[in-house]
């Protein structure tokens, strides 16, 4: 009895080109089916192309293929069927926004159950829109904190301004920067630089996300900001060609940098 040969796998390779192209160039049905299901009411929508799930435009999404994924119900079902298909990833030029609720355990503490659940899914709502409105993806809500991503094929050259821009909404439509306080307190931290986008998960359980040293800084950037304040990396501000002088710089010790890390702080 001989030894069986290996078996090959055969299964095709992630495809970093077809990543490349929609992370670098984009497609334009994307563009212009994000333009248009957008304008469409209602939340919960796709966190690829925002094809509302609810509201009147629900009804016209599932005429069109396009409903709630059953593995993933942030994603409609054309989407996943993407995400599944072109399985993997690549490493571009990408910009991160990271932006949560201050003291939520003590707003929590303050509130029932339910009262606090209305709350998290209001944030979800403007923050979603926050980032709809400027051309990027939400990549998830994690508790309180959201994460999301801006890459030039769907965000323009210029998705580092589009992010600063998205915190900058997000904060004015959460109440700060007016004349009371705001109703919740969020703060936000927007980092840019070398990012790897694309598909994990396993079998039709997938999902777009983002990955590297960038993304980390970012996080740690938003838990560092207070109430009301946007901390922009250096990298970023320049790269949005914001006037910084104008600005309070610091030097932050963030936990796992070795050094400094300069940032410029933002106010509503």
């Amino acid at each position: 009895m001989t030894d069986r040969e290996p078996i090959d796998d055969v299964r095709a390779p992630p495809s970093d080109d077809h990543w490349r192209q929609y992370l670098e160039v984009g497609e334009p049905h994307l563009r212009i089916g994000r333009k248009v299901f957008s304008a469409l009411p209602s939340d919960p929508r796709c966190r690829i192309c925002t094809a509302p799930f609810a509201g009147l435009g629900g009804p016209v999404m599932r005429a069109m293929g396009r409903q709630p994924s059953r593995a993933n119900p942030h994603l409609c079902t054309a989407c996943e069927n993407e995400l599944v298909k072109h399985h993997g990833g690549a490493e571009v030029a990408g910009t991160m926004l990271f932006a949560d609720i201050r003291g939520s355990t003590a707003l929590a503490e303050g509130r029932s159950p339910r009262e606090f659940k209305d709350l998290l899914e209001r944030f979800y709502r403007v923050a979603s829109r926050a980032v709809i409105d400027h051309n990027g993806a939400v990549d998830k809500f994690v508790g309180d904190e959201l994460v999301a991503m801006f890459y030039p094929g769907l965000s323009g050259e210029r998705h580092v301004a589009a992010a600063i821009e998205a915190a900058r909404q997000l904060l004015r439509d959460t109440g700060h920067g007016g004349p009371s306080e705001p109703w919740a307190p969020v703060g936000a931290g927007v980092h840019t630089g070398r990012v790897w986008f694309g598909a994990v998960g396993e079998g039709t359980v997938v999902e777009l996300t983002s990955l590297g040293d960038v993304v980390n800084t970012t996080a740690r950037l938003a838990s560092a900001a207070a109430a009301g304040e946007i901390l922009v990396s250096i990298e970023a501000a320049a790269a949005a060609e914001l006037d910084i002088g104008g600005f309070e710089r610091r030097s932050l010790a963030l936990k796992g940098k070795e050094q400094m890390f300069d940032v410029i702080a933002l106010p509503a």
